[in-house]
């Protein structure tokens, strides 16, 4: 084993990483960028070296400062963990003419399996299942045409080195394929300087199952069992499971059996994960397709590790070493089930549109059968930099329905205060009966959107969790005034008549006006006109204790950009503070004109000054945190002026489009 592992990567992955590590006496270097010299994963390992700018395209993604930082350090390996170089064989390659571990497979394994059509054909010729396609070198516009004609519409685009959902495009008719390919296109050179993309057929209703392998240089290849990932959005993963629910016998020995195959047919080492969709609607023999091999570490290995009770980490460190596997494949065994739910800085409200800022409270749960991968910390910041993954929430029991309680109990927990998060979105996920009755496939999330997106209508119970946590900062900053300050220190009591204290709100554009009342031992909130007992105590922290007409609550209320954010259970509210002597406010936006939803780089503007467009179209085009997100015309009208040109940076909140409305609308 060597003493001292450079772990090329940040973020969660990063941490997971260098807790085995320090377990097995192993000492770790991170690297980390301009925006991370602060960042959790530094403070995690033993010594870090500074690589550069922020952009990853400047750090994290340049093999010779990587290689570099192994050398000046010791160390004699380097884990990638997952994205950024981990799958990239001139990485590999270099490290091992550096003479330096490459903990993860063979060059000519990342070379094949990292590209779609190498790998599909390979896994044809090795007798492995694949869905109908196209992966040939010819990639002109006219030869998808032709292709997506044979296989039949809908059919998916898909970057050939790509992954994540990254490049990933769904075309239900041929006047729809000019358009996707193109964005695609930008989307995958983007994140993979590869533009290059296959074609197969789309599957209407399937599962996404997939099955971890483990190789050594000794020929040992076993299996670890599979997981179901079929809960996504954009083709990306939202909610894991281990193992993979409702499968027949059969099939899960046909997955197992592929899998190995698969792995065996480029001499697998390492760890990796193949990839298929099945098919429930299909005969058993005929239900399960190969679609890819990531050969690395997957974000969702934990639920792997939580029903085999091993540490993939370790097995990677053990084999990059040289040790056979530690186990055969009888001696590996699968217990109880697990979950994984992605906690993502984005508003699923908005489109799930990638959300920054500085976390000013993070509070993750904890408990019997809970596990917390995090990657930032209260006190951090989400940048527009790199993925926004927050954090890691995994679940286990003795069965399905269980960790699944437990996970719906975690994510019932999860405060964050800052960017927006997704964790109201998992919790319906989480809570959906669909979900807990295994009805599951990849458009799961479409097919139950109204459910998943809607919202309990405002009650009494945060607004006056919001009117005490306005007390207690109200105390708070009396009780830390110097000398103490006449009128913030000025009570509600008043001789002879009750002591009240009015607080104005507004939900939206619903005014509330509240009337707190203490009079004879009670405490009675008046909203609106209607008449509630209730009491409790809050701190300037947020944290609320309530009782509200005898039923007892916990809350979390936090300061935002526009007011207060209060949690209520997975539920949260946001209520504007307002000044009754204060005139309405602005945004300083012409009607109609498009800002930017999120710092980001313009990619493509697609009309010019003085074009027509209707409600719906594309404007402009912008990519953040690796993703692109298109921005459209709110009604028919004029674009008048970009403020903006291809390749600039932009600010949250900078008008991009002065876009004027048709008269008629």
């Amino acid at each position: 084993m060597f003493s001292k592992l450079l772990i090329a990567n940040r973020g969660e992955i990063a941490v997971r990483i260098a807790k085995t590590a320090r377990r097995m006496g192993v000492q770790t270097v991170a690297v980390y960028s301009d925006v991370d010299a602060d960042a959790v994963h530094v403070a995690a390992c033993d010594e870090a070296v500074h690589i550069g700018p922020a952009a990853p395209s400047e750090s994290y993604l340049v093999i010779d400062k990587i290689i570099d930082a192994a050398k000046r350090t010791g160390a004699q390996a380097i884990h990638p963990g997952y994205g950024f170089l981990s799958e990239n064989a001139a990485f590999a390659k270099a490290c091992e003419k550096a003479e330096i571990a490459f903990v993860g497979p063979g060059v000519e394994a990342i070379r094949i399996m990292g590209s779609k059509s190498l790998s599909k054909d390979l896994m044809t010729r090795s007798g492995v299942p694949v869905a109908p396609g196209y992966q040939g070198e010819e990639q002109s516009l006219k030869t998808f045409k032709a292709e997506a004609e044979r296989i039949g519409y809908p059919v998916l685009l898909k970057a050939s080195a790509g992954g994540g959902g990254k490049g990933m495009r769904l075309v239900e008719e041929a006047s729809e394929l000019k358009e996707a390919l193109a964005s695609a296109k930008r989307e995958a050179k983007s994140a993979f300087g590869d533009d290059r993309f296959l074609i197969e057929k789309f599957i209407g209703r399937p599962r996404h199952v997939e099955v971890q392998v483990f190789g050594d240089t000794h020929g040992n290849i076993v299996h670890l069992f599979e997981r179901d990932c079929s809960l996504q959005r954009r083709h990306q993963k939202v909610i894991e499971e281990a193992p993979a629910p409702d499968l027949s016998p059969r099939v899960r020995a046909r997955l197992h059996e592929a899998a190995v195959n698969a792995a065996r047919s480029v001499n697998y080492v390492g760890a990796g994960t193949v990839e298929f969709l099945f098919d429930p609607s299909a005969d058993e023999a005929d239900s399960v397709y190969f679609m890819e091999m990531n050969t690395r570490l997957q974000v969702e290995h934990p639920v792997t590790e939580c029903v085999t009770g091993l540490d993939l980490v370790e097995w990677q460190l053990r084999v990059a070493s040289g040790e056979e596997l530690p186990l055969s494949q009888d001696e590996i065994t699968c217990t109880g089930h697990a979950f994984e739910a992605r906690l993502y800085a984005e508003d699923a409200d908005a489109g799930f549109l990638p959300s920054t800022g500085h976390i000013s409270r993070m509070v993750l749960p904890s408990g019997d059968g809970m596990r917390m991968d995090a990657g930032v910390a209260e006190g951090g910041d989400v940048t527009p930099h790199y993925d926004p993954m927050i954090a890691k929430i995994i679940t286990s029991a003795e069965t399905r329905d269980g960790a699944l309680s437990r996970l719906r109990q975690a994510l019932s927990g999860v405060r964050v205060s800052g960017p927006e998060t997704n964790a109201r979105f998992l919790h319906a996920l989480a809570a959906h009966p669909a979900f807990q009755a295994i009805e599951l496939d990849t458009h799961f999330i479409e097919r139950h959107n109204d459910a998943l997106f809607a919202h309990p209508e405002l009650s009494s119970a945060p607004i006056i969790a919001a009117c005490l946590f306005l007390l207690a900062e109200e105390a708070d900053e009396s009780a830390s005034s110097e000398g103490g300050d006449l009128w913030t220190s000025l009570g509600g009591w008043r001789l002879t008549t009750p002591s009240k204290r009015a607080f104005w709100l507004r939900d939206g554009e619903t005014a509330i006006d509240v009337v707190r009342t203490e009079a004879e031992g009670d405490t009675v909130f008046v909203i609106n006109d209607e008449r509630i007992t209730a009491h409790g105590q809050a701190t300037a922290a947020g944290d609320v204790r309530l009782t509200v007409d005898g039923q007892a609550l916990d809350a979390f209320v936090a300061r935002t950009k526009t007011g207060l954010r209060v949690w209520l259970g997975a539920e949260r509210f946001d209520l504007a503070v307002v000044d009754p002597l204060s005139g309405p406010d602005s945004s300083g936006l012409a009607a109609g004109s498009l800002a930017a939803p999120m710092p980001g780089v313009v990619t493509a503007l697609s009309c010019k000054p003085g074009d027509k467009a209707s409600a719906g179209d594309t404007l402009v085009v912008m990519e953040a945190m690796k993703m692109e997100h298109a921005l459209h015309a709110p009604s028919d009208g004029v674009v008048k002026a970009y403020r903006f040109q291809v390749g600039d940076q932009v600010g949250e909140g900078d008008l991009l489009v002065e876009f004027e409305a048709d008269e008629a609308e």
